[in-house]
């Protein structure tokens, strides 16, 4: 017999922390690993509609990370937890930075502001780097009240967003749909 997924202890609005702690599910904690995992949803998005092989593998990269992410926010940071936690390392930071630096190569040189859209592709993509940016926002508010998040998340989630922005504009080249440039309305 499998287990079901729901098990009603939520339903007043609490739910529980690693390490037992209960609190509200407005709690900036939970808000911060939400918005992670809604991110991991979007790139799971922009992988199905990737073509390169090499792409959704680094999309899979991503996401295993956003788990770790979203493991870490997940726990109480005032208990010690027995469940072992993954963890985040520079070279993952590393790794988006190379990644930018091939797409940077084949990209033209960016000369204006350019506006989301031109292809479901690159608009989802779109989406999931403003989500990240949340999610670094998130992470950020945390911080400020002085709850612990690891400083490595907060540039990991931060540079995901430039990966983000950089992958947009080169999977649009790599369709061959013109980026949008924004034209200010100046009177």
């Amino acid at each position: 017999m499998s287990m079901k997924i729901y098990t009603k202890t939520g339903d007043a609005g609490k739910t529980s922390l690693i390490g037992g702690t209960k609190v509200f599910k407005s709690n900036p904690r939970i808000e911060a690993y939400g918005t992670v995992d809604e991110l991991n949803s979007y790139i799971g998005l922009v992988s199905d509609f990737s073509v390169d092989d090499h792409i959704k593998n680094i999309l899979k990269e991503i996401q295993d990370r956003l788990f770790t992410i979203g493991s870490e926010l997940a726990c109480d940071p005032n208990k010690e937890t027995k469940v072992s936690i993954p963890d985040l390392h520079e070279s993952d930071v590393e790794l988006l930075e190379k990644e930018m630096d091939k797409m940077d190569e084949e990209l033209p040189v960016m000369k204006h502001f350019i506006l989301p859209g031109g292809l479901p592709a690159v608009s989802f993509t779109h989406v999931a780097r403003c989500v990240c940016r949340r999610a670094e926002r998130c992470c950020v508010n945390l911080k400020e009240k002085e709850e612990k998040v690891d400083a490595l998340v907060i540039k990991y989630l931060n540079r995901l967003s430039d990966y983000l922005f950089t992958l947009a504009r080169y999977t649009g080249m790599k369709n061959n749909a013109p980026e949008i440039t924004w034209k200010p309305r100046i009177k």
